[in-house]
């Protein structure tokens, strides 16, 4: 049986339809219900009662919703400067030639395969729990070790250590960038006695900016919406200083079943990352080179 013409051109979207059906399903839907949900009452059980702001009006001026906000940028700010450094370090000390270097890269980027698991996060709090294994060291040496998960500043920041230590994948895209580098400029900057560090950031630095950039992106929108870590391993606490936005958006919906406060949680914590993701976009004018740039910025 012969095909129309029309029929041949239109055909990709017969293809498509299953997409489009996933789509409109799970991305589509829960997306605008939220929205709708989030200016209401509604309780997982109980349904709607009343429409209001007032779900949005908590988020910035009960106790406990605002304490969650402040976490989540200190958590945010410590934790993705800290793990693009560390990922560009380690990245151009394995740009170079040394004996089993692949050994080396694969081993660094093994955490971030494993860090966002149940398992690694368990075995992150029994060593640096107050009966696991670092403490047991200190011990056996006549000293006290910190309270990492009963003092609210540092158990803020081992839940980031544990971030920053899953850097293999902003790593392995750093390198890329590196190897893409030529060779030529660095000799030629070496014969005009430029050292290593002057090679780094006046030549290293600049010309892997869109990189650095791409990165900063994924990483932010990874921190803004941690939850594993601690969820698992603190649980909020102590004294909800653990709490970031997406642990009180969980706690909200299937603790509470308050549904109608957690969609409006979400939806700050979206056009959060909204306005951070274009204010980066804004900024890169400033300080991302791009080799078609006639010049750069």
């Amino acid at each position: 049986m012969a095909i129309s013409k029309s029929i041949k051109r239109n055909i990709g979207f017969f293809f498509i339809i299953p997409w489009l059906i996933g789509f409109l399903v799970f991305k589509a839907y829960p997306f605008l219900s939220s929205l709708y949900y989030s200016f209401t009452d509604y309780n997982l059980f109980k349904g709607i009662h009343s429409y209001t702001f007032q779900n949005y009006i908590d988020v910035f001026t009960k106790p406990l919703e605002t304490k969650a906000l402040v976490v989540t940028f200190k958590y945010a700010f410590m934790t993705v400067p800290l793990k693009l450094i560390a990922a560009l370090f380690i990245a151009y000390i394995l740009n170079f030639k040394i004996k089993g270097v692949n050994f080396f890269r694969t081993a660094y980027y093994i955490p971030s395969i494993l860090g966002g698991s149940v398992a690694i996060a368990v075995l992150w709090k029994a060593i640096f729990n107050d009966d696991g294994l670092i403490h047991m060291m200190f011990e056996s040496i006549g000293l006290e070790a910190p309270r990492f998960f009963t003092n609210a500043n540092w158990a803020l920041f081992m839940i980031c250590l544990l971030r920053v230590w899953q850097f293999g994948s902003a790593m392995v895209i750093f390198l890329a960038a590196l190897k893409g580098i030529p060779a030529d400029l660095y000799e030629a900057a070496a014969i005009d006695g430029a050292g290593k560090w002057t090679q780094f950031f006046n030549i290293t630095v600049p010309l892997i900016t869109p990189v650095i950039f791409y990165n900063l992106i994924t990483q932010l929108v990874q921190a803004f919406q941690e939850f594993n870590g601690p969820y698992i391993i603190t649980g909020g606490g102590p004294r909800n200083g653990t709490t970031l936005m997406s642990l009180l958006i969980y706690n909200n919906a299937f603790t509470s079943y308050d549904m109608g406060k957690a969609s409006a949680q979400a939806w700050i914590l979206f056009i959060i990352l909204m306005i951070f993701t274009a204010i980066s976009f804004w900024s890169q004018k400033h300080w991302v080179y791009y080799a078609d740039d006639d010049g750069g910025r």
